[in-house]
């Protein structure tokens, strides 16, 4: 007689470690990579599948989730109070080239001219922007250089926290971060903004050489290219020197007014970037504002918001491989999807 193997699949046997399915309510074990508590979305370490196992039905219309008209809503009030940014006439700038999807990755030079040719620098003396300007400097680019962090450079930090949190966009964020149940008082969102961007964790071989904000803001080199770099303020100051070389765009948003957001192809001191997409013309906390925003309603997916009537999306990632606090995630990157 045939023998009859029973195969019992592996869901049986064991639940994917990175999968809420069957996990629900389990209690926090800093051994879990992700979790799937009710608290796992304050602390920004549940699964990714936290939303479709663990969520009663109804419970996306409860007073502390963040909805996706919620980030509809809570993008354009942010939109509008960006008082800060560059007025039509603060910036000219020349795209010159826009590049098919089959060009982006081929290093060439198609555009003779800078993109920048005019920016109003009287913008860079407002508080929020002298702060983080003063910020660019204080990280090595290259990847596995470990971050050596001066008493200076950590008051530069807590003054750009202190700037930003003056004006009413960052303002607006805390309270609707804070309607959520997300922060208790504005001081541990502050607390929580210092880390999540600039905690230092390693991208290279155990050495503290990066952080969220040096990724996204300054920019890193790895492995011989580009990697962040999605600032239109710190592309300004480095074209003007001549250490970036800008050479085509291949999105250019809806925008008629500042901000406006392209997606561009350019070189830094001769490494490449094949696509790095910036907002151009807002202000350091806009994007500041978003990006955080994005980091805590949606990490690691899409995050779809409204400018100015006009749709867009960021994407964000976490870093998995470190943790601070009761688990919380650093930021690992943070851009605009320009396709």
């Amino acid at each position: 007689p045939r023998t009859t193997l029973l195969f019992v699949s592996p869901k049986d046997l064991y639940t994917a470690p990175d999968s809420c399915e069957g996990r629900c309510e389990e209690p926090y074990s800093e051994e879990d990579e992700c979790h799937c508590n009710a608290e796992c979305e304050r602390y920004r370490n549940c699964c990714e599948d936290y939303d479709r196992h663990c969520r009663p039905e109804g419970f996306s219309r409860s007073w502390d989730s963040i909805t996706d008209e919620d980030l509809l809503h809570i993008s354009e009030q942010l939109y509008k109070a960006d008082h800060n940014k560059a007025r039509p006439t603060d910036i000219t700038i020349n795209p010159q080239y826009q590049a098919s999807p089959d060009e982006t990755g081929d290093q060439e030079d198609r555009s003779p001219q800078p993109l920048y040719k005019y920016v109003n620098e009287e913008l860079f003396s407002k508080p929020t922007y002298a702060s983080f300007i003063k910020l660019l400097d204080n990280y090595q680019r290259a990847t596995g250089r470990e971050e050596d962090v001066t008493a200076e450079e950590l008051r530069e930090q807590d003054n750009f926290l202190k700037e930003v949190m003056k004006t009413e966009l960052m303002k607006k964020l805390f309270a609707f971060l804070h309607k959520k149940n997300r922060y208790d008082s504005e001081q541990e969102f502050v607390a929580d903004l210092k880390e999540m961007w600039f905690g230092l964790y390693s991208r290279g071989n155990g050495e503290q050489d990066s952080s969220g904000f040096e990724h996204v803001f300054s920019g890193e080199v790895k492995k011989g290219k580009v990697s962040g770099f999605h600032n239109w303020i710190r592309f300004y100051l480095l074209e003007k020197q001549g250490i970036v070389n800008y050479f085509s765009h291949n999105f250019d948003g809806p925008w008629d007014t500042y901000p406006e957001v392209l997606g561009l192809q350019f070189s830094w001191d001769g490494f490449y970037k094949e696509v790095g997409s910036a907002f151009i013309g807002c202000s350091p906390e806009f994007e500041f504002g978003l990006y955080t925003l994005c980091f805590i309603a949606r990490p690691g997916r899409a995050c779809h918001l409204s400018l100015g009537g006009y749709s867009l999306s960021i994407q964000t990632y976490a870093w998995t491989k470190s943790t601070y606090g009761n688990g919380k995630k650093y930021i690992a990157t943070a851009y605009v999807i320009s396709s």
